[in-house]
């Protein structure tokens, strides 16, 4: 039997996120992110097309690599202006009973000690529906907003390695699952012999308490991770528990699924305790032909200059100082290097040019796009799938919110009568769509775990 694909939902509180530019097209609402109506509507979308979860990007600086200016980024509204997206997550839930929630927060810029809190209370408040998505932050301007030198590549997956375990001992260690007694008769709330202290003295962190919050249904969220360098294939084989990737065919996608794969058999965890994921634009209709009209059309509002400001902020590299029809080459960068190595080291067949770089992402990013009727698509994420030994999508738009609801009406039922998307939720957290009914909390080969473990 052919394994359930897994559908999330890629998105940004912002006006732009992948597509540049496609803000300008007549039917996007993309204006509307600080309209809390447009995601409570789109969280209601996505729970009727039993999606897993909607994961929301985040940035904590412009995109001002390309032209040596955010110039760009801001006239194309390419991931700015961008709100908070743990303010939106309450109200989501609200509306909901089964949709997920990931939430993308900084390793590099948060602190443990209140981000768990955080984590914590968003979890109670969605009755175990939360995840976080844990990055290193790429930006030299985020750095700069804080008043910091930016950390080298590895450097900040080593200040990632401790966040990580200062945020296990707080949510696993500190406080046991009975700790709260909410005994009125004798008057006690929380038994204080239940409740523990983690005293960590780290090289970047010191944390002397315990959680603010008490046991969530989860405990720990779900582990989301995107780190596709060598060493963020390390850290994310280590700690995911749901993985994203960026590639540009189905052949490359089973060449990075074995690795990471492998490397959690290397950790001491299962191959499939990690679920990886791919992202994919659908711009889909009626017919082929219908699809491809519409692509074209959307063409004609995309930005390839927003498209460049996105690609700088990526990599790292300032497209504005190469000839745009000379092939990119390789080089360092202190960003994402699987973007850059995307287009200059995975792929032995194909050379990219900037303008070659910048026509591809002007729709949908780095990521593939599938168009076609709602039968071509579902072919098209099968094939991605099961060549590519993935788990499932995460699905990022053109047009919003019509790209989605769109695969929602058409797409979903399609995957779902050849039975590869679920037409029921099976379990009631986020984890336990990753793991099985039945999995609230950390599997025992999770590291996680092995902090709780520990302890006692």
């Amino acid at each position: 039997m052919a394994k359930r694909i897994g559908l999330n939902a890629f998105n940004m509180t912002a006006a732009g996120h992948q597509s540049s530019g496609l803000w300008r097209h007549p039917q996007s609402q993309a204006h509307r992110y600080k309209d809390l109506d447009y995601w409570l509507e789109l969280a209601k979308t996505l729970e009727r097309g039993r999606f897993d979860a909607i994961f929301l990007a985040d940035v904590l600086g412009p995109y001002d690599v390309y032209g040596d200016s955010p110039a760009a980024a801001l006239s194309n509204g390419m991931q700015i202006p961008a709100n908070d997206p743990f303010q939106y997550v309450s109200a989501m839930a609200s509306v909901t009973s089964r949709l997920g929630f990931a939430l993308t927060a900084s390793a590099t810029f948060e602190h443990p000690y209140p981000l768990a809190r955080r984590l914590s209370t968003l979890d109670h408040l969605t009755k175990g529906r939360v995840g976080w998505n844990v990055v290193t932050s790429y930006l030299a301007s985020a750095s700069r907003n804080f008043g910091v030198a930016p950390l080298a590549h590895d450097d900040r997956y080593e200040l990632a390695e401790e966040f990580m375990t200062v945020v296990y001992k707080l949510w696993e260690q500190s406080w046991d699952d009975d700790a709260v007694e909410l005994d009125r008769a004798r008057g006690v709330y929380v038994n204080p012999d239940k409740v523990h202290p983690i005293h960590h003295e780290g090289r970047f962190f010191n944390v002397d308490g315990f959680n603010m919050a008490e046991p969530s249904p989860q405990r720990t969220p779900v582990i989301f991770q995107a780190g596709a360098s060598s060493r963020g294939r390390q850290f994310a084989a280590e700690h995911g528990e749901g993985l994203f990737v960026n590639v540009l065919n189905s052949n490359l996608s089973k060449v990075i699924t074995d690795d990471i794969r492998t490397q959690a058999e290397v950790a001491g965890r299962k191959r499939d305790d990690v679920k990886i994921f791919t992202i994919l634009t659908a711009v889909v209709a009626d017919s082929d032909a219908e699809a491809e009209r519409r692509y074209k059309e959307y063409q004609e509002y995309a930005s390839e200059e927003g498209a460049m400001a996105l690609f700088g902020g990526f990599s790292g590299v300032n497209l504005a100082k190469f000839d745009k029809n000379t092939p990119l080459e390789s080089a360092d960068t202190n960003a994402i290097q699987t973007v850059l190595n995307l287009f200059t080291k995975l792929d032995p067949t194909r050379k990219w040019t900037p303008a070659d770089i910048a026509s591809h992402m002007s729709i949908g990013g780095v990521e593939p796009v599938l168009v076609g009727s709602p039968e071509t698509v579902a072919d098209e994420i099968e094939r991605w799938v099961d060549e590519g030994d993935l788990d499932g999508i995460n699905l990022s738009y053109a047009v919003t919110p019509h790209d989605i609801e769109a695969f929602v009406d058409t797409v979903v039922p399609e995957l779902q009568k050849r039975g590869r998307v679920w037409k029921e939720y099976a379990g009631e957290t986020l984890r336990e769509y990753i793991a099985g009914p039945g999995n609230s909390r950390l599997s025992p080969t999770h590291p996680g775990s092995r902090v709780a473990r520990r302890a006692r």
